[in-house]
C-alpha cells in the first residue's frame, strides 16, 4: 500500500499503487460501487512488481482492511487458515494465491 519508503519497508516504494488513489484500496463493502473499486485495485496489483511482498506483509501483520497484493480481507483470512493448517510460511501461502 501507499507508504513512504522506509516507513514499513522499502518494497512499498516500488508498489504499483504508489501513485494511485488510496481510496481505491479501501472499499466499504464487496458490492455495488465497491465491487468496481475492488476490480480497479486488483488490476493495479496484478502488474505490481512487489505484489507477493505486499501479501506477505498483510498476512504477517494481520491487516484486516483494504486490498493488499490484490487480496481482500476474506481472501487473506483463508490464506491465514491454510497457513495454520499447513504450518508453512507466509511465502507458501502467497504462492497459492
Amino acid at each position: 500500500m501507499r507508504q513512504l519508503a522506509g516507513q514499513r519497508g522499502d518494497w512499498q516504494s516500488q508498489g504499483a499503487c504508489l501513485h494511485a488513489d488510496p481510496d481505491v484500496f479501501f472499499p466499504v463493502s464487496d458490492a455495488g460501487a465497491s465491487a468496481t473499486q475492488i476490480r480497479t485495485a486488483r488490476a493495479i496489483c496484478a502488474g505490481c512488481p512487489v505484489r507477493s511482498r505486499c501479501i506477505d506483509y498483510a498476512l504477517e501483520h494481520r491487516e484486516i482492511q483494504g486490498i493488499w497484493g490484490g487480496t481482500t480481507d476474506d481472501e487473506r483470512k483463508k490464506l491465514r487458515r491454510a497457513l495454520a493448517r499447513a504450518g508453512g510460511s507466509t511465502r507458501a501461502a502467497t504462492a497459492a494465491a
